[in-house]
């Protein structure tokens, strides 16, 4: 099997990077790559480079994930979010090829406190959302053999991420404010990147799979509790913390160019159902990066 990945430098093409290896042949290409036809944000040249490779699965991790710059750049995020995904998926069309797409609980209003499924009406807060609705569906409507895995508050022990954030602001100071009105389910790449091996494997031999899904851990938090659990795994491996006061605090006290959704929760019993898997808590995830950050690196 040949298998061609874009977006092999963001945290979940690290990963997948490592998870699709064992599969087949694969190709790996970053946002910027001019190894083969052109940058992502050249739809004519990653539709090239997809019929100079000629690959049986496409996975697509490349992506404009700057929520807030979003706003100020709508073209550059329809580029990247949906101009380029249709070009990848009319070329698979033409080829007869796979492809695998990541999208975003933010095509959700965010409202109410009810996991979303696959079925629920979408529509986006924000720039960021309303450019991977349309990448789902210049996917959905070019290419028949899809697989579009929405997610969210995904992390990974490779680069900057939330908990690395804040374990840096809890040695520094003695009083910290998190929001406590925004739920989800913190995701690690690492379970993203399996996951979709997973489901490739599935995919080939049985086609019926084909379809959108919601991927996320199990359970949810708030980015309050998701820091609270931080700092007690820091405290419980002997980090000393110059933290001694943590506020819970609405969305508004933090204003941004974008607007976040307040519920990022997604049903994820689709997805279990059909690649029968049971997707693991968000601690579990959690609490193994933290583990691995606290052995091998001075935060």
């Amino acid at each position: 099997m040949n298998i061609l990945l874009f977006g092999k430098t963001g945290q979940v093409g690290w990963e997948l990077q490592r998870a699709l290896a064992p599969l087949g042949n694969l190709i790996a290409l970053d946002v910027h790559s001019k190894s083969y036809c052109g940058d992502f944000s050249d739809p004519a040249g990653v539709a090239e480079t997809v019929h100079k490779i000629r690959p049986d699965v496409i996975v697509n991790a490349a992506a404009h994930t700057a929520v807030d710059k979003a706003e100020s750049e709508p073209e550059f995020a329809q580029v990247l979010n949906a101009s380029s995904v249709e070009a990848i998926a009319r070329a698979a069309a033409e080829i007869g090829a796979w492809v695998v797409h990541f999208s975003t609980d933010y095509v959700f209003p965010g409202t109410g406190d009810a996991p979303w499924r696959e079925i629920d009406a979408t529509a986006p807060l924000n720039v960021y959302g309303e450019t991977k609705l349309a990448g789902e569906k210049a996917l959905q409507n070019n290419c028949e053999k899809h697989l579009i895995f929405r997610t969210s508050w995904v992390y990974a022990g490779k680069g900057n991420n939330f908990a690395k954030t804040m374990l840096r602001l809890a040695k520094e100071r003695s009083e910290l404010s998190v929001i406590n009105d925004q739920f989800g389910a913190p995701t690690g790449a690492e379970l993203l990147a399996d996951c979709t091996a997973h489901a490739i494997r599935i995919a080939i031999k049985n086609p019926n799979v084909a379809g959108l899904y919601h991927l996320v851990a199990g359970g949810t938090t708030t980015w309050y509790d998701f820091a609270a659990l931080v700092f007690d795994e820091a405290r419980n491996a002997g980090i000393e913390l110059a933290l001694t006061k943590l506020n819970a605090v609405p969305t508004s006290v933090y204003p941004t160019p974008a607007r976040r959704p307040n519920n990022s929760r997604l049903n994820t019993e689709k997805f279990q159902r059909n690649f029968d898997l049971v997707l693991p808590q968000w601690e579990t995830g959690v609490k193994r990066m933290l583990n691995e950050l606290f052995t091998t690196t001075t935060i």
